[in-house]
């Protein structure tokens, strides 16, 4: 067993119980050598089973014949193959847009804790180190490409970091291999292309390590990061905030809490926080959170960011995205008991219960509404919203039913959602962060 055999195997390890393994097979050098090391691991060895997947763009002509280099290459090694073909979106990044096109595919193709299987290797971890560094990232960025991670319903894993391109180009000519050529790598038009052709054999020829460096420092900034997300989760923990409002399907946290920490930690916690949310900002919009926590108290900040924007309400910052982003329509229905009414990018209500005889009308607040409550008389609803804390981008969200023009029911605040007996309740199913969804 080679040395590469060993370092794959023990890569692999901690997925051996896998349902299944799943090759991304390009048919180039790197994933050739991956399926063909793993072809003939697992005949010395009890592996799970093994399969490919070969993703077709169809950018360029020649592409339309790796398909069925790849189907030779995989009935050869007796390993089962899947052929995707996948449309392109147009866009600013050509490159982006192909990467998020076959990762849909990869994606689509893995079921519960399967592996997919893709053959970077250490140089390629030393190019994407450079790359990022040369954008400017951040200790998250820098640690570059990490072994696994989460991938639809299973895992990316790639097994060959610890790998140098040259090991496995030795191994494809040692076994005759034959791989495909893909002649966009030749275009140093983009910038990956560039560093792998000029900067980094430049780097190589004055220092024969660097790759091997380059990884390792990667893999140091992983640790780093892992410890930096360690204390995010600490200081996020510390600032969730619990039960009043529990009916808001939003993300919240105590601004009070965040406050109390230093500047970096503060960016560090919000960074974990909206990671999963939206894109980060870059460096100069981080401008964008000082404003909104410095702001005076009867001011409503926002810092809008990719995906959505954060608000700040009631000493809490809340996280707006999807629906929240568009303004209710004006709504003025006529109900009855018992009643289901969706509302337009603004969730549902259900009347639980049945209504009393009379012109019952569902809305939205308007100016000057009052609502009489027992033992305190007739009341603004601007008043009792400041007496409730109700953030303000709610506030003309809240349904209210109204009968004979005069507002009797607000949904969801306690006290004033229904009868007093109890006999019937009006309740709001508020719209979701997802886009399109309620």
């Amino acid at each position: 067993m080679t040395p590469v055999h060993i370092r794959l195997r023990d890569a692999l390890q901690p997925w051996r119980s896998a349902p299944g393994w799943c090759v991304a097979l390009s048919g180039g050098l790197d994933s050739t050598v991956l399926l063909h090391l793993l072809a003939s691991l697992a005949q010395r060895e009890a592996l799970p089973p093994l399969s490919a997947i070969h993703v077709h763009h169809g950018l360029q002509a020649s592409a339309d014949n790796w398909p069925a280099h790849c189907r030779a290459l995989c009935a050869a090694l007796s390993v089962p193959l899947q052929v995707e073909f996948v449309r392109v979106a147009p866009g600013a990044s050509l490159e982006q847009a192909a990467r998020d096109a076959r990762y849909a595919a990869f994606t689509g193709r893995l079921g519960a804790d399967e592996l997919l299987l893709t053959a970077q290797h250490r140089d390629d971890q030393a190019e994407t180190l450079l790359f990022r560094l040369l954008r400017g990232a951040g200790v998250q960025g820098l640690s570059a490409m990490p072994v696994s991670r989460a991938l639809g319903a299973g895992q990316l894993v790639r097994p060959l970091l610890n790998c140098s391109r040259d090991e496995l180009l030795a191994y494809a000519r040692e076994h005759t291999l034959s791989w495909v050529e893909d002649p966009s790598n030749a275009d140093e038009r983009f910038s990956r292309n560039y560093l792998r052709r000029q900067v980094l054999p430049t780097l190589l020829g004055r220092w024969p390590q660097a790759a091997t460096n380059m990884a390792r420092s990667a893999a140091h900034l992983s640790e780093a990061a892992q410890l930096l997300d360690e204390l995010a989760q600490q200081d996020v923990a510390a600032a969730e905030v619990f039960g009043e409002f529990a009916w808001l399907p939003l993300p919240v946290l105590a601004l009070p809490v965040l406050c109390s920490l230093s500047e970096p930690r503060q960016r560090n916690a919000l960074r974990y926080w909206l990671r999963p949310l939206t894109a980060m900002p870059d460096s100069e919009h981080w401008a964008g959170w000082q404003a909104l926590r410095d702001a005076a108290q009867d001011a409503v900040p926002v810092w809008k960011l990719a995906a959505g924007e954060l608000r700040r309400g009631d000493e809490r910052l809340w996280w707006l995205a999807g629906d929240w982003l568009c303004s209710p329509v004006s709504v003025n229905v006529t109900v009855q008991g018992n009643q289901h009414v969706l509302l337009p990018v603004n969730g549902s209500v259900r009347i639980d219960g049945q209504l009393p005889a009379g012109n019952w009308q569902l809305g939205y607040r308007q100016a000057g509404d009052q609502i009489l409550l027992p033992g305190r008389g007739h009341r603004d609803l601007k008043r009792l919203f400041n007496e409730l804390r109700v953030p303000a981008f709610v506030r003309n969200r809240l349904p209210l039913l109204r009968l004979d023009n005069q507002v009797v029911a607000v949904a969801n605040l306690p006290s004033m959602q229904g009868a007093v007996d109890g006999s019937w309740q009006l309740h709001w199913q508020p719209p979701t962060n997802d886009q399109g969804l309620s």
